[in-house]
């Protein structure tokens, strides 16, 4: 079994930050579209730059092996989770 570190580098870089850059795409051409930003667009923009920023220091952290193991367990089950619900969702 790989290493937690690994695995939650995997998940952030293949599956979390393609679909947050996804998610963006989509609101700026909604954007384009209407000409403007309506508030929950503005909102939802930078809730996924915020999310976009906290995934890529976690990624430094990584890298930097500064997180702990306790600490990349919890956040891969918390990611893991997070994706199912929102594939139940679809």
């Amino acid at each position: 079994m790989k290493r937690c570190d690994m695995k939650l580098k995997e998940l952030l870089e293949n599956r979390v930050l393609p679909d947050i850059e996804d998610a963006l795409d989509e609101i700026f051409q909604e954007i384009a579209q209407n000409k403007e930003a309506t508030m929950a667009q503005s909102e939802e923009r930078e809730q996924l730059h915020e999310m976009r920023e906290d995934f890529q220091s976690v990624l430094k952290d990584i890298e930097n092996r500064e997180l702990d193991k306790e600490e990349c367990a919890e956040l891969y089950s918390e990611i893991s989770a997070m994706i199912e619900e929102l594939e139940e969702d679809e």
